[in-house]
C-alpha cells in the first residue's frame, strides 16, 4: 500500500507542477531550456507512472474491501466510460463541438474515468487511486479556469463538427475494444464479469 501513495503522490504531483509549482517550472524552463524540460518532465511523468502501476498492483494482493458496490452500478460505469472514451478522443483532435462545449475534454474525461470506477469500485487500493484522480481533476479544472480568466490560456477554437463525429466514432471503437478485451489483458480484470 506504500507504493501505491507514493506513486500517486508523485505521479500527480509531477501533473500538478503547474499548478502547485509555477516558479518552480519557470526556473526549470530557464535552466534546462523548454525541450531540456519537456524531456525531464516525460521522464518523470513515465517513471512516476510504472511506479504507479506496480504500486497499484500490488496493493491489491493486500487490500480488503472498503464497500461493495451494487451490482447495477457496473452497469453505470461502463455507460460513464463510454462518455469519457468519448470526450478523451475529443481531446487529441481539432476542436468540435464536443470540445468547445466541454472546455477541457481531457480533464472531463479523467473525472467521468475516476468517478466511474468508483462507482464500481470497492476496493481499498482501488479507492485510494480513483479518489486521487478525481481530486486531481478537480484542481487541475479549477486551475484551468482560473488561467483561462487571467488571460495566460485560451480555449480551442471551434473548427469543425466533423470531429465530433470522428471523436464519437473513435470513441465507440476504443470502449469497445477495452470492454471486450483491452481492460482484462492490462488490469487483469473483465468490466463484464459481475
Amino acid at each position: 500500500m506504500t507504493l501505491l501513495i507514493v506513486g500517486i503522490i508523485l505521479f500527480l504531483g509531477v501533473h500538478l507542477v503547474r499548478v502547485l509549482l509555477p516558479d518552480f517550472r519557470r526556473s526549470m524552463i530557464a535552466s534546462l531550456g523548454e525541450k531540456g524540460w519537456r524531456a525531464a518532465y516525460s521522464i518523470a511523468s513515465i517513471a512516476t507512472l510504472i511506479l504507479l502501476i506496480y504500486g497499484f498492483g500490488q496493493a491489491r494482493h493486500v487490500t480488503g474491501m472498503l464497500y461493495n458496490p451494487p451490482v447495477w452500478m457496473a452497469h453505470i460505469a461502463i455507460t460513464l466510460m463510454l462518455i469519457a472514451m468519448i470526450c478523451l478522443v475529443a481531446s487529441l483532435l481539432p476542436a468540435g463541438h464536443i470540445a468547445t462545449k466541454t472546455k477541457h475534454p481531457m480533464v472531463l474525461s479523467v473525472k467521468i474515468w475516476a468517478l466511474a470506477h468508483l462507482l464500481a469500485n470497492g476496493e481499498t487500493s482501488s479507492v485510494l487511486l480513483f479518489t486521487a484522480f478525481l481530486a486531481w481533476g478537480v484542481i487541475l479544472r479549477i486551475s484551468l479556469k482560473r488561467r483561462q480568466r487571467s488571460g495566460e490560456i485560451t480555449l480551442r477554437p471551434f473548427v469543425s463538427a466533423k470531429y465530433d463525429l470522428y471523436a464519437i466514432v473513435i470513441g465507440i471503437v476504443v470502449w469497445a475494444l477495452i470492454i471486450w478485451k483491452l481492460h482484462e489483458w492490462l488490469i487483469g480484470v473483465s468490466p463484464l464479469v459481475i
